[in-house]
């Protein structure tokens, strides 16, 4: 959704694609450093959860963490998302929060640049545009200012 100024007594025309495929973006992020860990999955559930906080582990294995997450079905079974992950430990956010959760101002960074006004012929040019937006544009110092704005800038 976004917004856009028309000639006055016009009817404009927009493009749009209806659907309901979807992708989802796992990520976690450190606000204090910029570090930022990102997977895109077709379907979010526990069991792709415990894929992420996986590869989340492999990357930063021997570091002690604390992820902050929402109440999520899919966040809640705590025993079953770390069994085998050392060092990762979940805090659950109180619930109907999302203003707490730095991630958010991430992932509307992340729409705002990629399907904000934009239609795409197929579901895999969309992930094409969002994989490459992500690893061409989130430096550390643009996570950072993302996560740690009180307000969400373009």
């Amino acid at each position: 959704m976004g917004h856009a100024w028309f000639r006055t007594g016009t009817r404009p025309r927009v493009k749009i694609k209806l659907g309901f495929k979807n992708f989802y973006l796992y990520s976690a992020i450190n606000p204090k450093t910029g570090e930022e860990f990102t997977l895109l999955l077709p379907r979010v559930n526990k069991e792709l959860m415990k894929l992420f906080l996986e590869e989340f582990y492999k990357k930063y294995k021997g570091r002690n963490i604390i992820m902050i997450m929402d109440g999520a079905g899919w966040h809640k079974d705590r025993k079953y998302l770390l069994n085998n992950i050392e060092n990762i430990e979940i805090i659950l956010q109180p619930p109907y929060s999302p203003e707490l959760n730095p991630v958010e101002k991430l992932w509307q960074y992340i729409k705002n640049h990629t399907i904000k006004n934009k239609v795409y012929e197929t579901l895999d040019s969309l992930e094409d545009e969002v994989c490459k937006f992500i690893q061409n544009n989130l430096t550390k110092d643009v996570v950072m200012n993302i996560c740690n704005s009180k307000v969400t800038s373009d």
